[in-house]
């Protein structure tokens, strides 16, 4: 098998070390699945990448989207991450939109270079099934009453779906730890990715919310960055208008508990008959291989 080269993001960082990392493989078209989840395994990153070739295939690239356990229609660093790596490594004249062709259709990302920042836009949000508070706060490990109750305890879906979970302070986002044995129980064979729990009170002052992501993967149990589920939570904000609008323009804390601390950025606005949503993050390269 001829060499492929590999290159390590954080994503979602605003320094090193910090956000979600990602493992990108270049030209890897000659791998079979088979060889692509068992990378993902051994990398045991949350996610890993893989982009078929240098060349655009109907208009964008073809990228495969890896968890240690499963293979994903789509998820949000990973495509901030891999379109960051087509920018830099792959495009010889890049311009202000990368598009990659993933399992749930196109998604494209447009460049912010003064700031750094790249923007995701994501697909048309669904929101499904409404939950029972007590039911959810059972198995995060918590009291109902840590649950805001002025909004609902929700299911959305971007691509993937996440349960969205509003809660109170600080305190009951530190209380919070998933017991994966009763989430199992609870959804069957109906999970979600994760429950994604947020609050207003933040650790920095100049962030808007803060939030923890838990995962119905036993290999991943909480991300430290994700974007898939901060783009179901910006749709649920002005379908919900938690903060009394029906756009958002804010900045997400997230992966602190875990010591990796992430920033990412939301847009959103709900026109009526449409939910337009974008998530924002900065990447930073880590390092780069190749796999013989």
């Amino acid at each position: 098998m001829a060499s492929t080269k590999y290159y390590i993001v954080d994503v979602f960082a605003e320094e090193k070390y910090a956000g979600n990392q990602l493992a990108v493989f270049l030209n890897a078209g000659s791998l079979s699945p088979e060889v692509m989840q068992r990378l993902a395994n051994e990398m045991h990153f949350s996610e890993t990448t893989f982009i078929a070739s240098d060349e655009e295939h109907n208009g964008g690239y073809d990228v495969r989207i890896f968890t240690p356990d499963e293979e994903l229609p789509f998820a949000g660093h990973p495509t901030l991450g891999t379109a960051y790596i087509i920018k830099h490594e792959i495009m010889k004249n890049p311009g202000p939109e990368i598009r990659l062709n993933l399992g749930v259709g196109q998604i494209t990302v447009t460049i912010d270079d003064p700031s750094g920042v790249l923007w995701m836009k994501q697909k048309e949000p669904v929101f499904l099934r409404r939950f029972d508070p007590s039911a959810i706060a059972n198995m995060l490990g918590i009291d109902e009453s840590d649950i805001d109750d002025r909004f609902p305890t929700e299911e959305v879906s971007t691509g993937i779906s996440f349960v969205v979970v509003p809660l109170k302070d600080l305190r009951s986002i530190k209380d919070a730890y998933l017991d994966l044995r009763k989430y199992n129980a609870f959804f069957g064979d109906k999970k979600p990715e994760g429950l994604l729990v947020f609050c207003p009170e933040t650790l920095k002052r100049e962030n808007n919310l803060h939030v923890r992501v838990f995962t119905k993967f036993p290999n991943v149990l909480e991300d430290p960055a994700t974007g898939s589920g901060n783009g179901c939570l910006a749709a649920y904000l002005v379908r919900h208008q938690y903060f009394s609008s029906s756009k958002v323009d804010i900045r997400v804390e997230q992966g602190c508990e875990m010591g990796r601390p992430s920033l990412l950025f939301l847009r959103s606005e709900d026109t009526g008959g449409h939910i337009d949503v974008n998530v924002g993050g900065k990447v930073i390269p880590i390092a780069k291989g190749e796999l013989e």
